[in-house]
């Protein structure tokens, strides 16, 4: 099965768009008129530059207003009809797409599409060429994939078949179950788009929003499951719409886009055992099972500062590496290391981003497989060289150029602490923090679909609807991913404008992810009271924030006295309570965040973010003021 986008789909010019495609290992391209209108090569040369890329073009389209129109104007479409067949063959592709008309004039009635189609046949059949036909879903008359293939059954012709989209499908509310009833090898080509759930106008939802699957909300996967249970084996093509992607790096998209497609396939393979596809065997998805560890990059003062943090929450310092500057402090299951290297990956990190978390260990069943899985979706490797005495950890480059590390226990893994680190975890004592409860990702509002898709193809998690976050100088859209039991929880938080808290950090930073990291507690009083007593000082919080939790809940005087003397926010959901509190923001930016859930409490405390950011903002830098 032949994977395939079309260049509507990336910005950049025809030859840009052709580089990133191929960079990206999709097989072919279907090819927008427009592009190649666009273009100063003539047909010919423009097959020849594709080819020698190493792409097929699976396509040629778009072809509109064709079927059901009165004379002179059905006579009119077929001449148009023979103008594309000249530039298809110089192009040196087969297939177009035909798309349901919405021409004013056209009439409705299937036998009289079925006999417009069955001439166009004719006519492709004398030139080697196919034709197919694809529902709209805001067509005049036809906007039915069951409609189109009624039209494709009855006209009758080996050189006329099917074209399928899951957006038009989808969108209409259209079972793709009914797809399960056509012949395969009536089905010339399938497109595949994803989009978020949103009412309103048919064509500007497709026009807009349209994207790769698995970032939206459609059920792309069902409607590929059907597909390919009819025996279709032709190529699977993304055929994506969407402001965003005209404006970003055309690699960048092809690559979230092949991502799409591999993980795409995989999920049907393995919903659809009874099918065949000719996809290479790739492990499945990895469970998380929690945090191993999170590694900062730092040096001098500002390595001294972040240590005095850890020690105000009540980490100990447990140990120390073999032969390199890495310091290991510890609390309950949580693990951080302070990397002080003034060589590498960690010290170019610090270069780049000043302190920053750099590196990020999970806890997988299988480190090797999650590796597997994450190069054949297109991720890349990471390695440096190992000492005297180091473990070997597979990891991957992150989206950033960050580092992610997979630790298990079948390989040993996992015992990289007691291998690599001298001294004694034991010898902590601690404030009460137990795990870590989730890493809050900072990036820019365009790069949110491509990090979502990056961690939800490789691990198991499910992704919570998109809230807005307002801070005092504009919005930042937040989406939490997380395993089903929460073992793994991780936020992005998109920055539009580096006024914003998230913004100023990316620009502070050059595009630093891991802005805060939440620490779990059991009892959050009797955190708060022992980081007190190591004269942690916690992000204040106004009068006027606690004046509004008494109408915003039911609570008791004491409870509430409590909250405002330890600087503790709270929240409520259908299922229980939350309680958190913060660090004062160091390093550009960055914080440390104290969370207890309650009763199964689901969310992140999202009602008390602008109070939150309004705080940190009164202790940071005015605006305006540089770095220095």
């Amino acid at each position: 099965m032949k994977t395939s986008i079309a260049t509507v789909s990336i910005s950049g010019n025809l030859p840009e768009k052709l580089e990133a495609i191929a960079a990206a290992g999709f097989d072919g391209i279907e090819i927008f008129e427009q592009d190649f209108i666009a273009h100063d090569g003539n047909p010919r040369d423009v097959g020849v530059m594709i080819r020698s890329m190493g792409l097929d073009i699976t396509l040629f389209q778009p072809f509109r207003d064709f079927e059901g129109l009165p004379d002179p104007l059905r006579g009119k479409a077929f001449d148009r009809a023979e103008s594309k067949f000249d530039l298809m063959q110089e192009l040196g592709t087969d297939l177009v797409l035909v798309c349901s008309s919405c021409h004013p004039n056209a009439l409705g009635g299937i036998d009289r599409a079925a006999a417009d189609f069955h001439e166009l046949g004719e006519r492709a059949a004398k030139r080697g060429l196919r034709v197919g036909f694809e529902a709209l879903a805001w067509g005049s008359h036809v906007n039915d994939h069951r409609d189109a293939w009624e039209i494709v059954r009855r006209a009758d012709h080996d050189n006329v078949g099917l074209i399928l989209d899951s957006f038009h499908t989808l969108a209409r509310k259209i079972d793709p179950e009914t797809i399960r009833r056509i012949p395969g090898d009536k089905i010339f080509f399938v497109q595949l788009a994803d989009a978020p759930q949103i009412e309103m106008d048919l064509l500007y939802w497709s026009r807009h929003f349209r994207n790769m699957p698995g970032e939206g909300d459609l059920a792309v996967t069902d409607f590929m499951r059907a597909v390919v249970a009819t025996g279709y084996s032709g190529p699977i093509s993304l055929e994506i719409f969407n402001d965003q992607f005209r404006g970003d790096s055309p690699r960048t998209i092809a690559e979230d886009g092949y991502r799409s497609l591999v993980a795409l396939i995989d999920d049907v393979k393995r919903d659809e055992p009874g099918v065949k596809l000719d996809l290479a065997a790739m492990p499945k998805r990895a469970v998380v099972d929690g945090v191993s560890f999170v590694e900062f990059a730092t040096k001098g003062d500002e390595a001294t500062a972040l240590e005095t943090i850890l020690e105000t929450m009540g980490f100990s310092r447990t140990g120390q590496h073999i032969s390199k500057q890495l310091t290991l402090w510890t609390q309950g299951d949580i693990r951080i290391v302070v990397n002080r290297e003034t060589t590498g990956y960690a010290s170019s990190a610090y270069t780049m981003h000043g302190t920053t978390v750099c590196d990020v260990g999970l806890n997988v069943g299988d480190a090797a497989k999650t590796v597997s899985r994450a190069e054949a979706l297109g991720a890349n490797p990471f390695s440096q060289p190992i000492g005297p005495g180091e473990l070997d950890i597979p990891a991957i480059r992150g989206l950033s150029g960050s580092v992610l590390h997979f630790i298990d226990d079948a390989s040993g893994l996992a015992d990289v602490w007691s291998i690599e680190f001298e001294g004694d975890e034991s010898q902590q004592t601690g404030a009460g923090l137990q795990r870590i409860d989730h890493l809050a990702q900072t990036m820019s509002y365009d790069e949110m679909l491509s990090w979502s898709l990056f961690y939800t193809t490789l691990f198991e998690m499910k992704k919570s609807p998109m809230v807005d976050v307002v801070d005092p100088d504009g919005l930042v859209r937040s989406q939490a991913l997380e395993t089903s039991d929460g073992a793994f929880r991780i936020t992005l938080n998109g920055a539009e404008t580096h006024r914003t808290m998230a913004g100023n950090f990316l620009a502070d930073s050059f595009g630093a992810s891991v802005q805060h990291i939440a620490l779990a507690t059991d009892d959050i009083f009797a955190t708060s009271d022992a980081l007190a007593e190591r004269s942690f000082k916690p992000l204040p919080m106004s009068d006027n924030y606690y004046a509004d939790l008494t109408a915003r809940f039911d609570l008791a005087p004491e409870l509430l006295s409590r909250l405002k003397a330890g600087n503790i926010l709270y929240d409520e959901d259908a299922h229980g309570a939350f309680f958190q509190f913060y660090s004062r923001p160091y390093a550009g930016g960055m914080f440390f965040e104290i969370v207890q859930r309650k009763d199964g409490y689901a969310g992140y405390g999202a009602p008390n973010a602008p109070f939150r950011i309004a705080a940190q903002k009164r202790l940071m830098r005015p605006k305006g003021m540089p770095r220095i």
